[in-house]
């Protein structure tokens, strides 16, 4: 069948996710726009803010409907296409590997799947880099960092990962998560990183909230 738009259905060129007018209702960070200093990140990438078509779209991706109804690939379109739209933005040479920021086990069993994961390894491919999935470990199944302020956020990710035991992380590294709002699980992850031998992460996200950039 010829593509459609995933949001209208109206036909667009092969390779598109969305139609021109779709494609327009995100609402895109200007490239370069700061999005808040985080420690242990050189820089952090992300291509739209969270809200409007953004946020729908990403929810969407995040939480399928169950059974059959959930095999929706509309969002899987449009969320890999701001995924690679991100990772053009970062900056300096391709990284020696790409890294999701991970699940517990338990709360992977829950979802079934990793949606930082799935972005990583679209990343991968269109870079030609290693997609080492297992490198990060989480080791506590900390709670949702949704309503929590950013000293609270800290806290709650303090001591949460770890590199796999005898493991050594590559000096560069992409560290690949769906949404930053504060930056405080992307800086745990990147600290994780250093300690295991990184010296540039460069976080990748499809979108960032505006509170990323309060005090």
């Amino acid at each position: 069948m010829p593509p459609s738009c995933a949001g209208c259905g109206a036909p667009v060129p092969a390779g598109a996710a969305l139609c021109a007018r779709c494609d327009a209702r995100l609402p895109r960070l200007a490239r370069g726009a700061p999005l808040g200093s985080v420690p242990h990140l050189i820089a952090c990438c992300a291509a739209v803010c969270f809200e409007g078509d953004a946020e729908t779209w990403i929810h969407r991706f995040k939480y399928p409907r169950p059974g059959w109804r959930g095999l929706d690939p509309a969002p899987l379109g449009v969320l890999r296409q701001l995924a690679l739209e991100a990772a053009r933005r970062a900056p300096g040479p391709r990284p020696a590997c790409i890294v999701p920021v991970p699940l517990h086990p338990r709360r992977l069993r829950e979802r079934g799947f990793n949606p930082a994961a799935l972005l990583a390894r679209w990343i991968a491919r269109e870079q030609h880099c290693p997609f080492e999935a297992g490198l990060l470990q989480r080791l506590r199944d900390t709670p949702s960092q949704t309503g929590l302020g950013r000293s609270q956020r800290r806290a709650n990710v303090r001591g949460a990962f770890t590199v796999t035991p005898a493991a050594r992380a590559p000096l560069r590294v992409w560290l690949v998560d769906d949404v930053i709002t504060t930056g405080s699980t992307l800086a745990e992850a990147a600290r994780a990183l250093h300690r295991a031998g990184s010296r540039e992460v460069v976080a990748i996200c499809v979108a960032h909230t505006p509170e990323a950039n309060e005090p």
